[in-house]
């Protein structure tokens, strides 16, 4: 088994370690080559400006993150077109699906950047050229392997041709136009052609030969080749396909259910949220993963994670125990008796422990880490709908609802891939989640909340609080007063969103509390669920790879249908490229 995960930059730890690995592939399979191209593959990732091209790597990985296999893309935005460096295995994993797998995912990468289509390079079949047998087969295998997608040579050209006398390593142009039925007029291939020659190759070929290639393709529009080695009912199995969003669901939720008077955290929450989803066609439900005790204890205190399964686990079912004593006078000095712990692990009176609040909370982070988990194998958005909350929850502390942050967990799991950007767009400010993060730089927090000194936690989320140490800067706080205006919290949210653009992050989260809803028991703010749509479409239109995990929202009348405006609207304006992508049968 393996995943495909984008790599988007070689600073992270994690990034670092899998190109290494694609480099020892490269320096195996070509050994010949010159090893400066090689080494320029992590700089190509951080400078497109200095080679005219955004490259993007992407890395089958198995569960020990070992490389079975790689794809290089270069995006040519003033051209309009990927193209399509490299696709490889690693030795010895050659006919196990990697291939195959890594080349749909370049497919559907290049779908949603609105492209012509993919251009890369084949090595020819022509037997009057290659007179090594065994050669000639691989190079017709590998042939018929792109005629399953549609993808042939570009014919009546001299691409093909030597680049000096006595050279045998000849390669055909090779065009996929992705399932849009796009056909390629003469003036934008000539284009396409010299981009490709001068920004690959131009220390090597000159310019006279250059244009000669480029002046070779008289055809208007182009052609392909005909289907040589399938039939035609078999090409286009494998068209790209728009994914939708993930949906992950706590499904062991409601075992956590308290109903003591006024406790307004109850499991109807997700079944109304889930019975508006299920109106819709965005989304496609994955099963949750385990998740390993280490991601909880990368945010949360070893001893308040112990404490969390060993009090609950000792108390019997119907019974909850709140805090009776804060004993914040000598932190080091916590009492013995587990009853009288909770307040010293606890930050108020109305979130209690019981025997199922720890499975519950560890079932919502199981969710969370397997959103993250989407993110990286490709979907651009993924919901972890999931009770209890777990904005509040802070490293060593519960309160809010919340015992473990599953928001955080995730963060910190995708921060080893790249820089994270989290929204908290709950009625009430994310203490927790500012506590965790609070003197890091590669994850900048951003809240839009009620004021604290009118809403919960009260001690935390205001404007000055702005991070500490290495983090100073990189925590954002906008607290709104409480009669805040939609047309406010949207100009707020603007600003917000233009920070996070300005930091540029390579994943988005979002802890999504649906509490700033009009006559929410919890909030004083009066967003509709046409407001929700408009939120989901500027938070979308920032186009960055988005997990949502669920926060708060207590009106259960209208929660579900804002839930589903929202993401309407987050969807609705990510996918907006995607769908001027298709345009059947035109010559561009």
């Amino acid at each position: 088994m393996f995943r495909i995960r984008k790599i988007y930059d070689s600073t992270s730890p994690r990034n670092r370690g899998a190109i290494d690995q694609v480099l020892d592939i490269l320096r195996q399979q070509f050994p010949g080559a010159r090893q400066a191209e090689f080494e320029k593959l992590p700089r190509q990732l951080i400078n497109p400006l200095k080679y005219k091209y955004r490259s993007m790597l992407l890395v089958a990985e198995d569960s020990m993150d070992m490389v079975k296999g790689f794809a290089m893309m270069l995006h040519f935005p003033d051209t309009e077109i990927i193209y399509l460096e490299l696709v490889s295995a690693a030795p010895g994993e050659t006919g196990g699906g990697v291939g195959s797998a890594l080349y749909e995912r370049v497919r559907e990468e290049s779908l949603a950047l609105n492209v012509y289509g993919i251009f890369f390079e084949c090595s020819v079949d022509d037997s009057d050229q290659i007179t090594d047998a065994t050669l000639l087969k691989q190079n017709i295998a590998r042939l018929r392997f792109y005629e399953r997608y549609g993808a042939r040579p570009i014919i009546n050209n001299i691409y093909a041709s030597p680049v000096s006398e006595g050279d045998k390593d000849l390669y055909y142009l090779m065009f996929d136009d992705i399932g849009q039925g796009v056909s390629l007029s003469r003036k934008v291939t000539r284009k396409v052609v010299r981009a490709i020659l001068e920004r690959k190759y131009g220390d090597i070929i000159p310019k006279k030969q250059i244009t000669e290639v480029v002046n070779s393709f008289r055809d208007d529009p182009v052609q392909l080749r005909p289907h040589q080695y399938l039939k035609l009912a078999k090409v286009g199995q494998n068209k790209p396909v728009t994914r939708s969003i993930a949906l992950i669901v706590n499904e062991g939720h409601d075992i956590h259910h308290v109903k003591d008077h006024g406790y307004v955290e109850s499991p109807v929450r997700l079944s109304a949220i889930l019975h508006h989803l299920h109106k819709t066609n965005l989304f496609v439900r994955i099963n949750p993963r385990r998740t390993a005790d280490k991601y909880i204890k990368a945010v949360h205190d070893t001893n308040f994670v112990h404490y969390l399964r060993r009090a609950c686990s000792r108390l019997p079912m119907g019974k909850s125990i709140y805090p009776i004593i804060f004993p914040i006078r000598n932190i080091t000095r916590p009492p013995k008796d587990f009853e009288l712990q909770v307040g010293y692990y606890c930050m108020d009176t109305f979130t209690p422990l019981n025997h199922n609040a720890y499975l519950a909370a560890r079932g919502a982070v199981d969710c969370a880490m397997t959103g993250a988990a989407a993110i990286l194998e490709g979907y651009n958005i993924a919901y972890a709908l999931v009770r209890p909350p777990g904005h509040h929850a802070e490293r060593r502390a519960f309160g809010g609802f919340c015992y473990f942050n599953s928001t955080a967990v995730a963060a910190n799991y995708l921060s080893e891939y790249g820089k994270v950007a989290i929204l908290d767009v709950d009625f009430h400010h994310g203490n927790g989640t500012q506590d965790i993060f609070y003197h890091r730089a590669d994850v900048f927090t951003v809240s839009i909340h009620g004021d604290p000194h009118f809403a919960y936690p009260h001690f935390a989320g205001f404007a000055d609080e702005t991070g500490e140490g290495e983090g100073k800067g990189y925590n954002l706080n906008f607290p709104l007063p409480e009669n805040t205006s939609v047309e406010r919290y949207q100009r707020t949210l603007a600003r917000a969103l233009k920070k996070i653009s300005a930091f540029k992050p390579d994943f988005l989260v979002i802890a999504l509390g649906l509490d700033t809803a009009k006559a929410d028991p919890t909030g004083t703010w009066q967003l509709a669920a046409r407001d929700f749509h408009v939120n989901g479409g500027l938070i979308g239109s920032l186009s960055m790879p988005t997990l949502v995990v669920q926060e708060g929202g207590y009106r259960t009348r209208t929660l579900g249908a804002n839930a589903r405006h929202f993401f309407e609207g987050l969807w609705g304006n990510y996918n907006s490229p995607v769908k001027s992508a298709v345009k059947k049968k035109k010559t561009r």
